[in-house]
């Protein structure tokens, strides 16, 4: 069946209201119709089977079935991804939520090029939410990766972790591949993952990850793009200690 997300307040016991956008979808695209039956997702990590009362401009429902889905990995990953120019954050969003990202920290690096004013950053933040839920929507899972706001890198490098967490910086210029930082790492609980903007991450920055604590590893012999590396780094975190081994 179709799958739709929906906000947890627009779920009001056996009752459930979809938004505008939702609505429109179901309506104009899928052309669905009252007695049609939808799973709805609200990121609490069960799906709803909803039977369509009223198809409008804010369709409703009745809840007539609940299933507990396990789409999650059981290894959280947080993405700390500098700042890419132009949409590129929202493929690094769109992919890594596929790959079973639990976090997505938006950070502004010595290279990071865009600057965005408050205003701007909402409305960015707002699209970026987006993103991951129709990504989550598409792939199958029931809850949504937290989309964090932007905020300076030094900010999460310093962001306290309990010592179970696995904190890795990706540096091009760094000698010891990642096999290796994983290999000599106890098993982790979770993994905190720095990725730097086109140009990467300046030697100052990649210090003061080091002096915090953070385990520097390069990602193979060919440079990635910072598109490219995000992803990358959630699929090989994955398989090594998640739900893709």
């Amino acid at each position: 069946m179709r799958r739709f997300t929906i906000a947890p307040e627009r779920r009001r016991g056996d009752h459930v209201t979809f938004d505008r956008e939702e609505s429109r979808h179901l309506a104009r695209v899928l052309r669905l119709k009252p007695g049609d039956t939808v799973v709805a997702v609200d990121g609490s990590g069960r799906d709803f089977t909803v039977r369509l009362e009223q198809v409008a401009v804010e369709a409703t429902g009745t809840i007539v079935g609940v299933a507990t889905r396990d789409t999650e990995s059981p290894f959280p990953v947080t993405l700390i991804q500098g700042l890419p120019k132009g949409d590129k954050m929202e493929a690094i969003i769109r992919a890594a939520t596929e790959l079973g990202v639990a976090r997505v920290a938006p950070a502004i690096t010595a290279r990071t090029v865009v600057r965005l004013e408050a205003a701007r950053a909402a409305t960015r933040l707002t699209r970026w939410q987006r993103v991951a839920r129709e990504a989550a929507k598409q792939c199958g899972r029931a809850r949504l990766p937290e989309i964090d706001a932007v905020r300076p890198l030094a900010d999460w490098i310093t962001e306290p972790a309990p010592a179970s967490m696995l904190r890795l910086c990706l540096w091009e210029q760094e000698g010891a591949p990642l096999g290796q930082g994983l290999a000599n790492a106890d098993v982790p609980r979770g993994a905190m993952v720095i990725v730097g903007p086109e140009g990467g991450l300046t030697r100052d920055e990649v210090d003061a990850a080091r002096r915090a604590g953070w385990r520097i590893a390069g990602f193979g012999p060919r440079i990635l793009r910072t598109e490219t590396a995000g992803p990358a780094i959630v699929a090989a975190l994955q398989f090594a200690y998640g739900d893709l081994k």
